[in-house]
C-alpha cells in the first residue's frame, strides 16, 4: 500500500499532540455518533466495542481517535516512513531514525510494515494507561529486538545508543562513543541476576520494579508518547 502524503504525516504529529490534550482533559470533546462512518478507508478497524473492551480508552476518545486518524491518513494505516519523520520532528537537535524504527516495529505487531489503527492505540492504551506491569513487558519486547524472549547486551546497546543519537548533542555535549556500552554494562550487572549473558522478562521487571532510576531509563520513549 501506497505511503502517507506529508499532509498524512503532519495529521497523525497533529493526532498525537491532540490525543495527549485529550488524556489531560484540555481538549474539548465534540459529540460524535454512536457508529463511525467508515466508508471511504482502505482499512476499516475492529468494532470500536470491541476496542473499547481491549484498551483503557472509552468508546467516545476511540470515536474521537479514529475521525482524526482517518480524515489525517485516509489510507488508514501509517507507515515506517511516516513514522520515521514524526519522530524527527520531535527531536530535531538529533536523529531518531533507529530508535524510531525499533518503535514501530513494536507498534506494528502483524509485522507487515504498516501500523493499524487498533495497533496505534493497543500501544498507546499499555503506554499511557497501563499497569506497571504491562508498560514493562511492552519496553521488553521494544528491546528485545530479534524477538526471541531474552534481552542480549548487543541488543540492548544498540536501543540505548539509539536513544543517545535520537536525544541529540544539544542533551550530551559531553557524550563519548562508549557512554551507552557503559549504562548497558551497568543495566546487565543489576537485571542478569542468573549470569548466563541475557535478560528473561522476569529478571527484567523485577530490576525494573527495585530501582527507579533503572525504570525512567527504560522507558524513557514515554516522554514524547
Amino acid at each position: 500500500m501506497a505511503g502517507c502524503t506529508s499532509r498524512c504525516r503532519q495529521g497523525v504529529l497533529k493526532l498525537i499532540q491532540s490525543f495527549q490534550r485529550l488524556v489531560s482533559g484540555t481538549l474539548t470533546k465534540d459529540k460524535v455518533d454512536d457508529e463511525l462512518e467508515m466508508t471511504m478507508v482502505c482499512h476499516r478497524p475492529e468494532g470500536l466495542d470491541q476496542l473499547e473492551a481491549q484498551t483503557n480508552f472509552t468508546k467516545q476518545e476511540l470515536q474521537v481517535l479514529y475521525r482524526g486518524f482517518k480524515n489525517e491518513c485516509p489510507s488508514g494505516v501509517v507507515n515506517e516512513e511516516t513514522f520515521k519523520h514524526i519522530y524527527a520532528q520531535f527531536f530535531p537537535h538529533g536523529d531518531a531514525s533507529t530508535y524510531a524504527h525499533y518503535l514501530f516495529r513494536a507498534f506494528d505487531t502483524t509485522n507487515n510494515g504498516s501500523i493499524k489503527f487498533e495497533e496505534f492505540v493497543m500501544g498507546l492504551s499499555t503506554l499511557l494507561r497501563g499497569t506497571v506491569r504491562e508498560k514493562l513487558e511492552w519496553t521488553f519486547h521494544l528491546y528485545d529486538i530479534n524477538r526471541d524472549g531474552f534481552i542480549s547486551k548487543e541488543e540492548m546497546t544498540e536501543i540505548v545508543r539509539a536513544i543517545y543519537d535520537m536525544m541529540g548533542k544539544y542533551t550530551y555535549p559531553a557524550l563519548k562513543g562508549d557512554v551507552p556500552k557503559q549504562h548497558v554494562d551497568a543495566f546487565f550487572q543489576k537485571m542478569d541476576k542468573n549470569k548466563d549473558g541475557v535478560v528473561t522478562l522476569e529478571e527484567f521487571i523485577l530490576a525494573c520494579q527495585e530501582d527507579e532510576m533503572m525504570m525512567r531509563s527504560m522507558q524513557l520513549f514515554e516522554n514524547v508518547m
